[in-house]
């Protein structure tokens, strides 16, 4: 048997993981402040605990893991990462688990370590125009990400690396890109972009009027959580490090993504723009390297991502109003 370490196992990505990885025959622990807020989690042991304690870090890496998936983050949609109030806790907090997790895998030669990066590392002057946008890997440098969360990933990814050059340790960097989907947050002001709309749009009448951020002409691409675990799975055993972006290259306006979900929900929505925190104008996952090293693209479009979580955020506003 296999054993596998999944850090943030308490939060959206991290709880689907464990149950990938379950169906797979792993031996699983999850650890994280909290345990999975919509379904009982199916990790073999799962520790509740903050991983900015280096005594907890060491205590759950407590033997060799055959792959450690590190998602653990302070993190969160537009309505977080962008209002600048969170900015030292997104950098203070995360910044303390990545330190914190990387020593104690190496002290236990738990050498295989996934690291969740963001697109939101790259350079805000490559995403003011929709139309002209260049996320390739290599258009990191020089640095300028749009946001302290964004600054915080940079900085660990070169954790990571430094750990792999310096330490010996066989990490793998992926840079995901908007993951959406079912379980995920949709009412907690940490919620992205796909569950914030389908959410407005589930609480809406048949014909209503919704608000959307921005002028709703800023574009961005959505992967679907089955995807990227299939991505960050098939990253993490290759003989590759990275880093690589993970995310789909079906760029979408903001505007449009309504309209798709009120399709999908059957509704006739307008909408309204207001004011709002939106980030950078245009954002869209450069697919070319990880067809190139890992011979996989995304298969599925997003309305089939929508089609799947709309109906669950949807149940949600009925359990909460009921």
């Amino acid at each position: 048997m296999k054993f596998a370490l999944v850090c943030g196992a308490g939060g959206f990505i991290g709880s689907h993981l464990v149950k990938r990885l379950k169906r797979e025959g792993f031996w699983v622990r999850g650890v994280d402040l909290k345990l999975p807020s919509y379904s009982e989690t199916e990790a073999d042991d799962f520790v509740v605990g903050d991983l900015r304690d280096p005594l907890l870090c060491k205590m759950v890496v407590d033997r060799k893991f055959d792959e450690v998936y590190q998602l653990a983050a302070d993190m969160g949609g537009a309505g977080y990462v962008f209002v600048g109030t969170n900015d030292y806790d997104i950098m203070h907090n995360s910044a303390l688990i990545n330190i914190n997790i990387i020593e104690a895998c190496r002290k236990r030669n738990s050498r295989r370590i996934f690291y969740s990066s963001s697109a939101c590392m790259y350079p805000e002057y490559n995403q003011n125009d929709p139309d002209n946008l260049n996320l390739s890997e290599d258009s990191a440098y020089p640095a300028a990400p749009d946001s302290e969360y964004g600054w915080e990933k940079l900085f660990s990814e070169r954790l990571y690396l430094a750990a792999a050059r310096n330490k010996s340790m066989d990490v793998r960097v992926g840079r995901f890109h908007n993951i959406f989907g079912e379980e995920g947050s949709w009412n907690d002001g940490r919620e992205k972009a796909p569950a914030a709309i389908c959410r407005k749009v589930a609480m809406a009448s048949k014909i209503d009027e919704i608000e959307v951020w921005g002028d709703g002409n800023q574009t961005r691409s959505f992967l679907h959580v089955d995807e990227c675990l299939e991505a960050s799975i098939r990253l993490m055993r290759s003989n590759w490090s990275g880093p690589v972006n993970i995310g789909s290259d079906e760029m979408v306006k903001i505007n449009d993504l309504v309209n798709m979900v009120a399709k999908v929900a059957g509704k006739k929505i307008k909408i309204r723009n207001i004011d709002g925190p939106t980030g950078v104008r245009g954002r869209n996952s450069d697919n070319r390297l990880f067809e190139q090293k890992l011979n996989w693209r995304v298969s599925e479009p997003l309305i089939n991502g929508i089609s799947r979580t709309y109906p669950w955020i949807e149940q949600q506003v009925l359990s909460n109003c009921s």
